[in-house]
């Protein structure tokens, strides 16, 4: 290919597969790229992983779909991924919290790219600190976990508050939602960065794959909490 140099060999490698960030790329090019995998998948018996498409457009999507068979199309997360199975669960328990369901894109991003790595995946929505009583109503969740991947933007308080009432590992992800003054998620990045609770580590703003990731390798089976 003259437009990629996909990275074929990365589950072999790293034991976690090929994301192609798919914000930026033509149309042409994302059809080509879907089509190089699902052929690189039909001649040869190497195990290639689960290929997520990330940020995807809704034209993207339906290109993605074109070329791949059975693939899995989640449309709030502008995610793909293919073979659209999951692999069965091994490892820990990765729970992603969303403060406000405006949060939900990047969460769900967080969600689905855990869940497609191998990890036990749940979801904790819109309970941000406005309304306190919601995470509280939610703790049995939350400290179950072995890792927690939370999404916020505006003020992102519900970081410190999460991350002191569980022992697990907390990964932020700063969203850019907010008003004028949230500066598209740097206020909620900087907020995270100067959280007092101890064991919270932050990704860039909007990152729900990289947040989902990082996630699913605290997780990783030897690694979890017995």
């Amino acid at each position: 290919m003259d437009i990629a140099t996909l990275d074929f060999d990365r589950y072999r490698r790293r034991g976690y597969p090929e994301a192609v960030f798919c914000m930026g790329k033509t149309l042409a090019q994302v059809h080509a790229i879907a089509r190089a995998w699902r052929e690189k998948s039909e001649q040869t018996d190497q195990e290639l992983g689960t290929v997520l498409f990330t940020r995807a457009t809704p034209e993207q999507l339906t290109a993605i779909r074109d070329e791949l068979p059975g693939v899995f199309i989640d449309d709030t997360a502008s995610l793909a991924a293919w073979p659209g199975e999951p692999p069965a669960p091994s490892g820990g328990r990765v729970v992603v919290v969303c403060a406000g369901t405006s949060d939900l894109p990047v969460a769900r991003e967080a969600a689905l790219t855990a869940r497609y790595l191998g990890r036990e995946v749940t979801e904790v929505i819109d309970v941000g600190v406005a309304g306190l009583t919601r995470v509280l109503a939610r703790l049995d969740e939350l400290r179950v976990a072995d890792v927690i991947v939370l999404a916020a933007g505006m003020d992102a308080a519900l970081v410190p508050v999460v991350a002191g009432l569980v022992a697990c590992p907390v990964v932020a992800v700063p969203t850019s939602v907010g008003y004028g003054a949230a500066f598209e998620g740097v206020a909620a990045l900087l907020s995270m960065l100067n959280s007092c609770a101890p064991g919270v580590g932050v990704v860039n703003i909007d990152n729900g794959y990289g947040a989902g990731h990082l996630a699913a390798q605290i997780a990783a089976p030897g690694r979890h909490r017995a």
